[in-house]
C-alpha cells in the first residue's frame, strides 16, 4: 500500500518460503553440531564463539505462518545480522593466535598484543549496531524502520572495513612467512591431502575462504538495506538465501573441513612439542656416539 507518495512498512513482501527454511534448519543444525563436536573434541575453546554463529541460523521456521508476528521477524532478524559478525570474531581470533604459535610476531603488519584487540573491537562495534539496527527496525513503524536500517547499514560498513583491513593483513604475513620462513613454520606436518592437511597454511586457506564468503554476504547485506524496505533485494526471499543463508553455511562447511585445530589444538601443540624435544635427543645421542666413534678409533 502506497499514501501520499510514501511506502508502507511491511515485515515480509514475500510468503516466506517454509520448505527453503526447513532445508536450511536442517543444514545449520547439522554444522552447529558437528563444530560442537570439533571444539569439545580438540578443546579448541576460542572457537565457540564461531558455533553460537551456526546457532543464529535456525529461526526462521516460524515466519512462514506468521508474517505479521513483530516479535518472530525481530528475532529472525537480529539473530541472522548478528551470526557474521560472531564468524569473524573467532577469524580474528585464530590469526592472532596462529602468528603466535608460529613465533613470528615480528612478520605481522599489526603488533600481535593489537591485532586481536582492534579486529574484536571494531567486530564488536558492528555487532552492537547491527543488532540496534535489528532491534529498531523490528518495532513494526516506517520510521523505526527507516532509522534502524540507517544504523544497521552504518554497521555493515564497518564490519567491511575492517574485513577488508584483515584480510589485507592476513595476506602480508602470509607472503612475509613465505618469503622468511622460521623453523617453526617448516616443521609443521605436510600431507597430500587438503583434508588431512596440518600445515599452517592450511589454517590460512580457511580464514582467507570464510573471510571472502563473510564479505561477499555484507555487501549484499548493505546494498539490501541501502535500498530500502521496498527494494528489489530485500522484497526476494531467493536473494536472502543465496546471499546470505547458504554463503554462512559454506563458510561453517569450510572452517570444518579447514578447521584451526589442525595446527592450534592444545593435543597438536604438545604433539609437537614432543617431537621437537625428541628430534633434538635424538640429535645428541647420535652426536655423542659419533665422538665416541671417532674416539674409539683414535684408541
Amino acid at each position: 500500500m502506497e499514501s501520499q507518495g510514501q511506502v508502507s512498512f511491511e515485515l515480509y513482501r514475500y510468503t516466506p518460503s517454509l520448505v527453503a527454511a526447513v532445508v536450511f534448519l536442517v543444514l545449520f543444525v547439522l554444522a552447529t553440531l558437528y563444530h560442537v563436536y570439533q571444539v569439545l573434541r580438540t578443546r579448541c575453546w576460542f572457537f565457540s564463539v564461531f558455533v553460537v554463529g551456526g546457532a543464529c541460523y535456525v529461526c526462521r521456521t516460524l515466519a512462514h505462518n506468521n508474517k505479521t508476528n513483530i516479535p518472530i521477524y525481530s528475532v529472525s532478524t537480529i539473530m541472522i545480522l548478528l551470526a557474521p559478525p560472531l564468524y569473524a570474531a573467532s577469524i580474528y581470533m585464530t590469526l592472532g593466535r596462529l602468528i603466535v604459535h608460529l613465533d613470528a610476531e615480528n612478520l605481522s603488519m599489526i603488533p600481535v598484543k593489537w591485532l586481536t584487540a582492534i579486529f574484536v573491537t571494531g567486530d564488536v562495534i558492528a555487532f552492537l549496531m547491527q543488532a540496534a539496527g535489528g532491534g529498531i527496525m523490528a518495532s513494526g513503524t516506517l520510521s523505526a524502520m527507516t532509522t534502524g536500517e540507517r544504523i544497521t547499514i552504518v554497521g555493515l560498513a564497518i564490519q567491511l572495513v575492517f574485513f577488508s583491513i584483515f584480510i589485507a593483513t592476513s595476506t602480508i604475513f602470509h607472503r612475509r612467512l613465505r618469503n622468511h620462513p622460521n623453523e617453526k613454520s617448516l616443521s609443521q606436518s605436510h600431507s597430500t591431502s587438503v583434508l588431512k592437511s596440518t600445515t599452517w597454511e592450511t589454517v590460512m586457506t580457511g580464514l582467507y575462504v570464510s573471510s571472502i564468503l563473510i564479505l561477499i554476504r555484507s555487501i549484499f547485506r548493505l546494498i539490501e538495506y541501502a535500498q530500502g524496505n521496498d527494494g528489489y533485494l530485500i522484497s526476494h526471499e531467493v536473494f536472502m538465501y543465496v546471499f546470505d543463508s547458504m554463503l554462512m553455511f559454506f563458510t561453517m562447511v569450510a572452517m570444518s573441513i579447514l578447521h584451526p585445530s589442525k595446527v592450534l589444538s592444545p593435543s597438536n601443540t604438545k604433539y609437537q612439542r614432543t617431537s621437537t624435544v625428541s628430534h633434538s635427543s635424538n640429535a645428541g645421542l647420535f652426536q655423542m656416539e659419533e665422538a665416541q666413534g671417532r674416539f674409539d678409533s683414535r684408541s
